[in-house]
């Protein structure tokens, strides 16, 4: 029975797959739509410039992306982590393999 058990935890970081992936384009999405909302209270602009706008001042390119990284970085952590746990919670089994192999 612990030979099965071992089996099936090796396996789960396979099956945790699918749901990392719609995770991170959920936590993306989320991301997003935080950054717009935060860019505009912050600048009360539509929208944030972009590394390629010509009109746009070194300074407020890089306050752009340096508030949409940390917002990402954030939500995305956020997401991971509560989905990690959920899939605990619900197997058993950390979704994927500890570093240096242990399970």
């Amino acid at each position: 029975m612990a030979k099965k058990d071992k089996k099936a935890k090796k396996k789960l970081p396979l099956a945790y797959k699918p749901l990392g992936f719609a995770l991170s384009w959920t936590s993306g999405t989320v991301a997003k739509m935080a950054f717009q909302k935060t860019w505009k209270l912050i600048r009360h602009e539509d929208d944030a410039p972009d590394a390629l706008d010509r009109d746009r001042r070194w300074g407020e390119i890089l306050l752009a992306a340096a508030i949409q990284g940390a917002i990402f970085a954030v939500v995305r952590s956020a997401v991971d982590r509560a989905g990690a746990r959920a899939v605990e919670r619900s197997t058993g089994s950390w979704p994927v393999q500890e570093p240096g192999g242990r399970d």
